[in-house]
């Protein structure tokens, strides 16, 4: 009786790394790294340039005036329970509000609304000038006119990030039933997708 035929198990060669070829060892790493910069702000910024994102306005009361900011930073978070996430920065000028707000609002923007989204970015801006349609929501919070989605969450942590803050809220009550397409950002511009 002859002893059973082990299979051979292949052997592959380790690839190099990433970080050997930035440093000019190795070659045939992955595409790109030839160029490849050392961490940045500048690099960061370029390279989400490239990110095509959802553009959102975050809205808050201040001392009974409502107050919003323009957010393309934007994440769901978690289904169960409903949790998104976003970032602002602590010298933004809505950064108090949404330091002591229990209560947000998240507006999803339409490609109808680029001078919604360009207005709500403005430093200094009137942003709930006559221009801009909205009403008190629940909890108070500033609910605006013709976005495709919104949703009135309640803050459940603020995460310190360098000079940012990620705020993570927990969705209490909205309407997805908006009609149109989404606003995008991309290449520092505000853009409507293309078929």
């Amino acid at each position: 009786m002859t002893a059973p035929t082990v299979p051979t198990v292949p052997t592959f060669s380790k690839a190099p790394s990433p970080r050997a070829h930035l440093s000019g060892a190795g070659a045939g790493a992955g595409a790109g790294t030839e160029t490849a910069r050392p961490g940045s702000p500048d690099l960061l910024r370029s390279v989400f340039r490239q990110h095509a994102a959802g553009v959102a306005v975050i809205t808050a009361q201040d001392g009974g005036r409502p107050v919003g900011f323009t957010a393309t930073s934007l994440n769901s978070v978690s289904a169960e329970p409903p949790l998104l996430s976003f970032t602002i920065g602590t010298g933004a000028s809505t950064w108090p509000a949404v330091r002591d707000s229990e209560y947000l609002g998240v507006h999803i923007l339409g490609e109808h609304q680029r001078e919604l989204a360009g207005l709500f970015a403005r430093s200094g801006a009137d942003r709930f000038g006559s221009s801009t349609g909205w009403a008190a929501g629940p909890h108070g919070v500033p609910v605006l006119d013709g976005v495709l989605a919104w949703l009135v969450c309640r803050v459940v942590a603020r995460v310190p990030a360098g000079e940012h803050r990620v705020i993570i809220a927990e969705a209490v009550v909205g309407d997805p039933a908006g009609e149109g397409r989404p606003l995008l950002y991309h290449q520092g511009r505000f853009n409507a997708l293309r078929d």
